[in-house]
């Protein structure tokens, strides 16, 4: 009886499924792309069946899916106003917002144009025809341009020349092919392609305000107290160093 027991009890270990996987979904600016994927691969090691499913893309096009409804636990924005719109309506875990990374604004050129550029005036020059930033009504990056053409007083003078791309990455393609002259990304996403693209400048900072990134459980996640691990992970020591290593600086002492 003893020895029947024990093989039915060896049956039922060997039969029983799996417990199954926790899966995140988070929806993620897409200059952090290669940043959280680092960084998730880590949270996901040190937690057995976690899988976590990235969704990149322009911060204000996310906000618009997660008000539509789409299933998504935890949001990271590469600015405050998309969070902030989310948290305005309720869609967001208020005690989870928190600033994790920065980053800043640079103007480029194709590595091998012929056209020196070496402050923002520069772009009125005849010789550049086309100038790319990303849409200002869902793309961060292009609401930081905006911003700082405006202090600069050249945004209406260079709209003959804009174009406006879906988001930060597809602006970088678009220079790094040689379709515009110059265009305006973050330094981190500069740095992803050297070959092919290179920083003209940098415009100071004072004239578009710090490029932060918030992060925040969407509420509603179906694995809450995962998404909050996760959240908080990303102002952990190990995902510091992977931001520093990709180019992002810490955010400002302070910052919530």
């Amino acid at each position: 009886m003893c020895a029947a027991l024990l093989a039915l009890l060896w049956l039922l270990a060997v039969v029983s499924p799996a417990a199954p996987a926790q899966e995140l979904t988070l929806s993620v600016a897409i200059s952090m792309k290669e940043a959280l994927e680092a960084i998730g691969r880590g949270f996901a090691g040190s937690r057995g069946g976690v899988v976590l499913r990235y969704n990149f893309g322009a911060s204000g096009e996310l906000a618009r899916q997660i008000e539509a409804g789409a299933p998504v636990d935890v949001f990271i924005s590469a600015a405050e106003r998309q969070m902030d719109e989310l948290a305005a309506k309720g869609l967001v875990e208020a005690d989870t917002r928190r600033v994790f990374a920065r980053n800043v604004v640079v103007a480029i050129t194709p590595a091998d144009a012929s056209i020196a550029l070496t402050q923002a005036a520069d772009l009125l020059q005849p010789r550049v025809r086309r100038i790319v930033v990303g849409n200002p009504k869902t793309v961060p990056v292009g609401q930081y341009s905006e911003h700082c053409l405006r202090a600069l007083g050249l945004w209406d003078r260079l709209q003959p020349k804009l174009v406006f791309a879906e988001n930060v990455r597809q602006a970088l393609d678009y220079v790094a092919r040689g379709e515009v002259d110059a265009g305006f990304v973050y330094a981190t996403d500069a740095a992803i392609r050297p070959r092919d693209v290179r920083v003209a400048f940098r415009p100071a900072e004072e004239t578009y305000g710090p490029v932060t990134y918030p992060a925040a459980v969407v509420r509603g996640s179906q694995h809450g107290a995962l998404a909050r691990a996760f959240v908080e992970a990303l102002a952990g020591a190990d995902a510091q160093r992977v931001l520093q290593r990709l180019g992002f600086v810490p955010p400002p002492s302070g910052a919530r």
